[in-house]
């Protein structure tokens, strides 16, 4: 018979931290912070949602100065809205991207800003939805996109697809590319297509019909065939031909040319799956395909900025943890380094960038 005590823990040498290995925690001295670095630095040394951002930007470090590291971008969410796009130009002309993966209504803002165009608080106290609609203001959260952004933008992408001459071979990173090409040619100030196309990096959209930008190329389409959206439209032969599996191929061969992977991630949804099933895309050819023997790569690094919480079961608040089951991420015990920050990013995003900047530039001035 057990005695009734075997539950209660009982303590027999107290365990010395220090014999043991563990790290020690510091109190984070705002008088002894000058820069992002140092504050990044000194957070890494706190707890919670402090230590997670202050160690994220170790492992964003250690990414992008790897130079066998491609790094993979996937944004999500209304970033571009929230005036957070000279941050990836930023990363697109430093160097420390070399793919991005986005939503289409994240580049559409996105596109609206680099041809000079502007965004707008909203004021919950003086403005009313029903009339914003009246008046052609399209509210995303507090901010508002005037719909004759959206006219002008259109003007532009009618542009350039006067100018593309292959239509039968066209996926969302060529249509990219040639946006970014006008945009280079015609706009002066920041964008991001236009770093991109001036970098030579490729930006995908995987769920491309659900955007502004979309629309805007379905608006040109229609132009040549009206009758595609009455009732004998379906079988009209359109004279813009958009085959996303364009954009899958060339992915997974700029992955499977690298030799390790990195990830950074704002928010989740289409953009971080589609990025993120490059692994088992190519297990699963090489397996059914016969005569494809193509390098498995999984991601090595990876840094991710998002609110969400696994408990909601989405893919935005899935960890990497949880991504390694799914063969899509290298585990820590070889080699994998991964940080997950919980936060908004329009608040994290800035800080850690600038962090970063100043973290290389230091290095920079030392070597």
């Amino acid at each position: 018979m057990s005695d009734e005590h075997d539950h209660i823990r009982l303590i027999t040498e107290l365990g010395n931290p220090e014999e043991e290995g563990f790290e020690p925690l510091s109190l984070l001295d705002p008088d002894s912070i000058q820069d992002f670095d140092d504050l990044l630095s000194a957070m890494s040394q706190t707890s919670f949602g402090g230590r997670g951002l202050g160690e994220a930007l170790g492992v964003l470090e250690e990414m992008v100065q790897d130079p066998d590291c491609h790094v993979v971008g996937t944004f999500s969410g209304a970033m571009t809205v929230a005036k957070m796009g000279k941050l990836l130009c930023s990363m697109i002309d430093k160097g420390w991207i070399d793919t991005v993966i986005s939503t289409g209504a994240l580049m559409a803002h996105g596109f609206i800003e680099s041809i000079g165009l502007k965004h707008y608080k909203y004021v919950p106290e003086r403005m009313n939805d029903a009339a914003l609609f009246e008046r052609g203001f399209n509210r995303v959260y507090d901010t508002l996109e005037p719909e004759i952004n959206f006219a002008q933008a259109e003007d532009v992408v009618h542009a350039v697809m006067a100018e593309i001459e292959d239509w039968n071979r066209m996926g969302s990173a060529s249509l990219c590319r040639a946006i970014g090409a006008y945009l280079d040619g015609h706009f002066q100030g920041p964008g991001i297509l236009k770093s991109a196309f001036q970098r030579d990096v490729p930006v995908f959209i995987p769920a491309f019909t659900d955007s502004e930008l979309a629309l805007d190329v379905a608006s040109h389409i229609l132009r040549h065939s009206p009758q595609a959206v009455s009732d004998s439209g379906a079988a009209t032969e359109l004279p813009f031909q958009f085959n996303p599996f364009y954009d899958l191929f060339e992915y997974t061969r700029r992955v499977c040319g690298a030799k390790r992977l990195g990830i950074f991630t704002i928010g989740g949804g289409v953009p971080r799956n589609w990025a993120q099933q490059v692994g088992p895309f190519v297990e699963i050819v090489n397996q059914r395909v016969e005569g494809l023997d193509l390098p498995v790569r999984r991601f090595q690094y990876g840094v991710r900025i998002c609110p969400e919480p696994a408990h909601w079961g989405g893919l935005s608040g899935c960890t990497y943890q949880e991504g390694i089951s799914w063969g899509k991420f290298v585990p820590p015990a070889q080699g994998g380094r991964f940080a997950e920050v919980h936060s908004d990013a329009t608040i994290a995003w800035p800080i850690l960038i600038k962090g970063l900047q100043d973290r290389l530039a230091k290095k920079a001035q030392d070597f």
